[in-house]
């Protein structure tokens, strides 16, 4: 069986990361798969950028018109939008690739459009890495409309000018007539897919993002402090988030709050913020600080992990979180609001703490309870650990998505 994984970029970001995991991990359990991308930075042999100077400069001016577009029609300010309406060659280059399945990714603004996605042949599953394949033209979405279905009376008052949401959603309605296989990396993804008019009808299943836990491993604490140049005694938090503190979804601003409760009770506690560079005003969360950049490569990522003694991820809303799992691999527990995909990788007091959904108070409680004694926090390490290698090692994981395919190409067969 040969399989096609399409992602914009090979590794960077999240979506990136979570496809290239999910690529080895075929790999490693023998499965033909390669990874087609408009962007790579890796040069491995099973991934493919066939991009010709030509392609590159057609890319370049596809991501400014939709760019200019999003600014001139002023239909939302909160979050990036990608109507998907420029074509691409990308369905007549995966009708020659010989693919058994194409597996989409993240194909978002920039990479196909909305009928091309619709013009796909043979079978095609499609792990969602954010909501914009069930939404109008936005990627995360606070609303319900992609629930309600995108009608004029339940736009947001605050939105103006053409409503491109719903003109978005409607081309999707219509170009989408042949059910693909939707695999969401939570219950709670899954679920929207599920209450959307336009997937509803879709098969769809749950597998987690892969986690390499030969890689994500832990490290001895005193050894990765000593590498990072942290304090090698006292408490450390962490908290990472691509863009640091300032991507609301990710809830610094809830930290900041916990951690107002906390003041006094832990006095040794200082905070670790992955993601962000130290700003020129460091916020005053009543503890030490430090900032630690972009972090990409995995070692440092190991070693950041294991140096903490928890990870918060009081986020908003998560599809996933990686950083949730690969603090897990690494046996590190993690404190996290009972919300979105965070109970698919949190089990309460056993790798970690369940906050009620944002509630900084529990929040904090939970801190506390995670950061309470050695013996707890050795407890807690061990499960998380085992937890990692049940739920998202690479032979798990792969092994689900071979069952997809299988049944993604049955049923193409019978139809």
């Amino acid at each position: 069986m040969k399989v096609v994984q399409i992602n914009y970029h090979d590794i960077e970001g999240g979506a990136a990361r979570a496809a290239n995991r999910i690529h080895h991990a075929l790999l490693k359990h023998g499965i033909d798969s390669q990874m087609h991308v408009n962007r790579a930075v890796t040069r491995e042999s099973t991934v493919v950028c066939p991009m010709t100077p030509y392609m590159q400069k057609m890319n370049q001016c596809r991501s400014l018109l939709a760019g200019l577009l999003n600014k001139a029609l002023d239909t939302e300010s909160r979050a990036y939008l990608s109507p998907a309406m420029f074509p691409s060659s990308w369905p007549k280059r995966l009708k020659k690739s010989g693919a058994d399945v194409v597996h989409l990714h993240w194909v978002g603004e920039e990479m196909m459009s909305i009928a091309d996605i619709g013009r796909l042949e043979g079978p095609v599953v499609w792990t969602l890495h954010d909501m914009w394949a069930f939404c109008g033209a936005e990627h995360f979405s606070e609303d319900f409309r992609w629930r309600e279905g995108y009608t004029r009376p339940n736009r947001a008052a605050d939105e103006s000018g053409f409503d491109l949401n719903r003109w978005t959603w409607q081309r999707k309605m219509k170009q989408w007539r042949r059910p693909m296989h939707i695999v969401a990396p939570s219950h709670w993804m899954a679920d929207c897919v599920r209450q959307s008019p336009l997937m509803r009808d879709w098969p769809v299943s749950v597998i987690p993002n892969a986690i390499d836990t030969e890689v994500y491993q832990p490290i001895e604490k005193a050894l990765a402090r000593k590498l990072l140049r942290l304090p090698d005694d006292g408490l450390i938090l962490l908290f990472a988030a691509k863009g640091g503190t300032r991507d609301p979804r990710k809830g610094f601003d809830l930290l900041t709050s916990a951690l107002e409760h906390l003041r006094g009770e832990i006095k040794e506690l200082e905070l670790v913020v992955l993601g962000e560079f130290a700003p020129a005003k460091p916020v005053n969360v009543g503890f030490p600080i430090h900032y630690t950049g972009r972090l990409n490569d995995d070692l440092c990522l190991c070693l950041l992990y294991s140096a903490a003694d928890a990870v918060v991820v009081p986020s908003r809303q998560e599809s996933f979180s990686l950083c949730g799992a690969e603090a897990h691999a690494c046996g590190t527990p993690v404190v996290a609001f009972r919300a979105t995909a965070l109970p698919g990788i949190v089990e309460h007091r056993k790798t970690g703490y369940l906050a009620k959904p944002f509630d900084t108070e529990d929040l904090a409680r939970g801190i506390a309870w995670v950061l309470e004694g050695t013996e707890r926090r050795n407890m807690l390490s061990s499960c998380s650990r085992q937890v990692a290698i049940e739920r998202f090692s690479f032979p798990v994981v792969a092994e689900q998505y071979q069952n997809i395919y299988k049944a993604a190409v049955c049923a193409q067969r019978e139809s």
